[in-house]
């Protein structure tokens, strides 16, 4: 896979008001305009007043992605500003038995990290791939974040695992299904990193030693979009576990040559 040296012209990111979100939009050049999304309104604002540049277009939508109207209204924007770059970043999970925590909290986990990223992609990446056809120049980008917890069974964060597990994988088979378009897919797998996560899932409010800054990921992620499909992060995770996803992504383009298309 090669990296092309256009930038993305405008980039929709979700989850930005904190974190590995906030991060990318902050690792943004300027001459990328951005869609921010996330439920806090005043973290969006001051996030947005902090981004713009003379030139630059930078909007905001408060929507909550567990919700087919906060779907419908952050698809609505990134359209109308025509993005090539969909960042699905978002994601929540509780930490704690699996029989103690609530079916709400539940099927939130898997509504904003699973069914978002699949609507997001689904509704966004034909107008991606047009635009960058119709371009003539440049290629489209899809950013999945997962996370190390996708190639391990974790107990007491078995929903959250389990969607990070669908993460990569959907964004594994993606980057096999459209390798011949113009769209780099790559799946980030970040290994612990200094956010609010832990905090917000219940499972406390440190952060765990060797946790990385969330820049450095975001830096990382964006550098790595074109020249690998799964990227992941970690001094010790990186190295167990980067073999197996190359072998999981050299396996998803043998089976995408494979299948029949319908």
């Amino acid at each position: 896979m090669t990296r092309t040296s256009t930038r993305h012209r405008s980039a929709l990111v979700t989850g930005a008001t904190s974190g590995i979100g906030e991060a990318f939009a902050r690792a943004l050049p300027t001459s990328t305009g951005v869609v921010l999304t996330g439920r806090d309104k005043e973290k969006l604002e001051r996030l947005a007043s902090e981004l713009a540049a003379p030139g630059r277009r930078v909007e905001t939508v408060v929507a909550d992605l567990a919700t087919d109207a906060g779907l419908d209204a952050v698809v609505a924007r990134a359209e109308a500003l025509g993005v090539d770059l969909l960042i699905a970043n978002a994601g929540v999970g509780p930490f704690g038995d699996f029989l103690q925590a609530s079916e709400e909290s539940l099927r939130a986990t898997v509504s904003v990290n699973v069914m978002a990223p699949v609507v997001l992609s689904r509704r966004l990446l034909p107008g991606m791939i047009g635009r960058a056809k119709g371009a003539g120049r440049g290629r489209a980008g899809l950013i999945v974040v997962s996370s190390n917890a996708a190639f391990v069974p974790v107990p007491r964060l078995a929903a959250y695992a389990a969607s990070k597990a669908f993460d990569l994988s959907l964004a594994e088979s993606l980057a096999a299904e459209l390798a011949g378009e113009p769209v780099d897919v790559l799946a980030l797998c970040p290994t612990a990193t200094r956010t609010k996560f832990a905090a917000r899932s219940g499972f406390g409010g440190g952060n765990l030693p060797g946790a990385e800054d969330p820049a450095d990921v975001a830096e990382a992620a964006l550098h790595a979009l074109g020249r690998v499909r799964t990227l992941v992060r970690g001094p010790v995770s990186g190295l167990l576990l980067s073999g197996p996803a190359f072998a999981r992504a050299a396996l998803a383009q043998a089976l995408a040559w494979a299948l029949p298309r319908r």
